[in-house]
């Protein structure tokens, strides 16, 4: 298990019924980021994943 396995497993118990928008997790990690601009580029990273998850050029 990875160290971050955990904040995953505690984000899944405490807000795994919730539904939330695109619209939304962007201002939370906007937010995270203006609080910790060491993590802009895993962020920025992160953030490109999760737009091209489902693009088939991106395979």
């Amino acid at each position: 298990m990875y160290f971050t396995d955990r904040g995953i497993e505690e984000l899944v118990e405490r807000r795994g019924d919730e539904q939330v928008s695109m619209e939304w997790l962007g201002e939370r990690l906007r937010d995270f980021v203006d609080l910790n601009p060491e993590f802009e580029t895993p962020i920025e990273r992160f953030a490109t994943w999760l737009a091209r998850l489902d693009d088939p050029d991106d395979d």
